[in-house]
């Protein structure tokens, strides 16, 4: 059976277009505002939003997305409550949500009850930074179980072999990094990230995003002219960190993620969605 998210990617690319993916930290600067988030992008035309896992030791994140997971942290919460918050913002969205994590919470919240919690929440995906495919099948086929597709990050550094296996234990998309290091905003997108795409698409048809550096509108076009999906992480973690105590924060937030996806107004039709897009409070 297809998954909400293959679903998502199948139906953009019978229109021609690409997924528009944002990122975001659960709990930053609250969960009841990541709620809100949640619903807003989905309204301004999120494709899939990726919902990150605030961890103290983030190695793969940038100095932006470090922030948010410590102001995330002194919230004192963790991945039960994290999951309690998806369930209640089920009603209200009909975007996929990808959970990115490293894989430290995941274990102290228990594998073996992991994959039927987070398909109670409405989870459809999971991205865990630092499970390599070596020794992932069990976590996979767990996943897999329950419906959640499992997505894996090939670098430019990535060789055929390697990206062979994560092709295989991939399912619903393929994050492709657009360069080595930590997460980022960048000027330009390296010139290896089309190579990149066209040595995946060699060995699966499963859809490519691209992520890591994204942080304009004419990027986000740029990505769009070569793979499936364009990922915007930091930049929009950081329209959130500029806006922390602003009343107007989730609005101020998904008019900057509409201007980064190219669309200035909304008319995605959703449960508590008035005519002109407006309520996403």
């Amino acid at each position: 059976m297809s998954s909400r998210i293959a679903e998502r990617f199948r139906k953009l690319k019978e229109r021609g277009q690409g997924a528009f993916i944002p990122f975001i930290t659960a709990g930053d600067p609250d969960l009841e505002t990541t709620e809100r988030l949640i619903v807003g992008l989905d309204r301004i035309g999120a494709d899939v939003i990726e919902l990150g896992v605030p961890f103290s030791d983030p190695m793969a994140d940038g100095p932006v997305i470090q922030r948010a997971s410590e102001r995330a942290l002194h919230n004192n919460f963790g991945l039960r409550e994290v999951l309690d918050m998806l369930r209640q913002a089920q009603r209200r969205r009909e975007v996929p949500i990808v959970l990115f994590s490293y894989y430290n919470p995941l274990l102290q919240f228990g594998l073996d009850r992991l994959g039927e919690e987070l398909a109670q929440a409405g989870v459809d995906g999971v991205l865990v930074t630092d499970l390599v495919p070596e020794e992932a099948s069990a976590f996979v086929a767990t996943m897999r179980g329950k419906g959640i597709d499992t997505i894996f990050l090939i670098a430019p550094t990535s060789t055929d072999e390697r990206i062979k296996l994560i092709a295989r234990m991939s399912t619903g998309f393929i994050y492709a990094v657009s360069r080595t290091g930590v997460t980022g905003m960048r000027e330009t997108i390296s010139e290896t990230v089309p190579q990149l795409v066209r040595r995946v698409r060699l060995v699966t048809q499963l859809p490519i995003a691209v992520g890591f550096g994204i942080s304009r509108p004419e990027q986000v076009k740029e990505v769009w002219q070569y793979a499936d999906g364009a990922v915007v992480g930091s930049a929009i973690v950081a329209e959130i960190e500029k806006n922390i105590g602003n009343p107007y924060l989730v609005e101020k937030v998904c008019k900057f993620a509409s201007f980064l996806r190219g669309v200035f107004q909304t008319a995605r039709a959703t449960p508590g969605n008035n005519e002109n897009g407006r309520d996403i409070q």
